[in-house]
């Protein structure tokens, strides 16, 4: 979801950064850019989940009435593309080692879910995209960062 590597890996970084563990030293002041990504989560994970939504109704169903075809022909040419595209090739590749790392970034980030949604996304966050979502959604505005 939004080019998982370029930006939310850093997004995560930022996130897992708890500037309240150093007692000696008063917390550097929050970048504009940290502040943008940490404030828009609940908007990016909102929009994200819904263009993955709208995304798989329309690869499954997308102009059935023009002559695309049915399930069986458009898994048929995914499987012929991937085989045949380096990039799709690239980007199976990048979603299963996503998959690997997202639940081991949420789940290091948990202390910044609201507590009474911590429970639901410690769960969903081992489902790629549906845990992305959910931790974007239940992020505790009320934190530091």
């Amino acid at each position: 979801m939004f080019l998982t590597n370029t930006f939310l890996i850093p997004y995560m970084a930022i996130r897992l950064n708890n500037m309240s563990s150093v007692a000696d030293q008063p917390p550097p002041k929050q970048s504009q850019l940290g502040l943008l990504m940490a404030n828009g989560a609940g908007p990016v994970g909102l929009i994200g989940g819904i263009v993955c939504f709208v995304s798989v109704i329309w690869a499954l169903f997308g102009r059935a009435d023009s002559g695309f075809g049915d399930f069986a022909s458009r898994w048929q040419f995914l499987e012929l593309y991937i085989q045949t595209e380096r990039l799709a090739y690239a980007f199976i590749w990048d979603i299963f080692l996503y998959a690997i790392f997202q639940p081991w970034l949420i789940g290091d980030n948990l202390q910044n879910v609201k507590i009474s949604d911590r429970e639901l996304v410690s769960v969903l966050r081992y489902i790629p995209v549906l845990g992305l979502v959910a931790y974007l959604l239940c992020l505790d505005s009320d934190l530091d960062l």
